[in-house]
């Protein structure tokens, strides 16, 4: 799976560096009925991206994982966020797209901001999965990693 391996491969590049340290890695990959897609890079994929998606359910997969060389802690994990995307209009897409530019956000929508208008519905045991780090999952393997939260 692509996000699990630029996930890890980003927290090992990092963790390399940085030995001591606890470090974090995330990707995420939108699945549209089994075909992969990815960070749009411009106006005119991220067009051609939302058209495809509208009105269709499709499902971002994020992957996180947690890395320290010092003490060999390396453990990933992936949280799947099902997504049905309201039947927008081209107009809405252009409209969207001029005001949030979200080029480098996989499947072209960035929850976090206006992206959230584009959505009818998201079903996730990880919602901060969305947003492109799984928040909840994420707590659970830095406490596993030694790292004290609360």
């Amino acid at each position: 799976d692509l996000a699990r391996r630029l996930a890890l491969a980003k927290a090992r590049a990092v963790a390399a560096r940085f030995p001591q340290a606890v470090v974090i890695g995330s990707d995420q990959v939108a699945d549209l009925d089994g075909e992969p897609l990815g960070k749009p890079g411009n106006h005119e994929r991220a067009t051609d991206q939302l058209r495809r998606m509208r009105g269709h359910s499709l499902v971002f997969h994020t992957a996180v994982a947690v890395a320290c060389m010092a003490t060999g802690y390396e453990e990933l994990e992936i949280a799947a966020v099902r997504v049905k995307f309201r039947n927008l209009s081209d107009a809405e897409i252009e409209t969207y797209l001029q005001r949030e530019k979200p080029y480098d956000c996989a499947g072209s929508a960035k929850s976090e901001g206006l992206g959230i208008a584009l959505l009818e519905s998201i079903d996730s045991d990880d919602p901060t999965a969305l947003v492109g780090l799984p928040l909840i999952r994420t707590c659970g393997m830095l406490t596993a990693a030694g790292i004290k939260l609360l």
